[in-house]
C-alpha cells in the first residue's frame, strides 16, 4: 500500500468522506473512487454499477467493487440522477487501479446544487487521511 504522501490526490476534484470523488463538468457531476480507495482495495476484479436513470440520495450505496482483498460498497456524494455510467469498467475493472481518475464510474445530474460546495477540497480530503 502507497503512503499518504505518495497518493495522487488531484485538486481538481472533491472528496467524500467515503472515498469517492467528484468533478463537475457544466451541469453534471462526474463520480469516481479515489487514489487511497482503489489502493486499500487492492486489485478491482468487478464493477457493479446502476442503471441509468436512477435517482440517488446523498449517501446512498450505488454500487460494489469486488477485489482480491475485500467487497466495497460505492456511495452517492451528492443527491441526483445517474444520467451515464462508465460501462468499460464491466469488462476491465482493472482501470479503476490504473487511473481512478480518468476512470469515472457514474455521472449525476446533481439535484441539490448545495451538496457539491459540501465536498472536501484535497486539503480536507488529506487531512482526514492523516487523522
Amino acid at each position: 500500500m502507497k503512503e499518504i504522501d505518495e497518493l495522487n490526490l488531484p485538486g481538481d476534484v472533491y472528496y467524500s468522506p467515503e472515498h469517492e470523488w467528484a468533478r463537475k463538468e457544466g451541469e453534471t457531476v462526474k463520480v469516481g473512487i479515489s487514489d487511497y480507495a482503489q489502493d486499500q482495495l487492492g486489485d478491482i476484479v468487478f464493477v457493479e454499477l446502476p442503471d441509468v436513470g436512477a435517482i440517488l440520495e446523498k449517501g446512498e450505496e450505488f454500487g460494489t467493487l469486488e477485489s482480491v482483498k475485500a467487497v466495497s460498497e460505492i456511495y452517492a456524494p451528492l443527491s441526483g440522477e445517474v444520467v451515464a455510467v462508465n460501462k468499460t469498467l464491466v469488462d476491465a475493472p482493472e482501470l479503476l487501479n490504473e487511473d481512478p481518475y480518468d476512470n469515472w464510474i457514474i455521472e449525476l445530474r446533481p439535484s441539490v446544487e448545495d451538496e457539491y460546495d459540501e465536498l472536501l477540497s484535497r486539503d480536507d480530503y488529506l487531512a482526514l487521511l492523516q487523522g
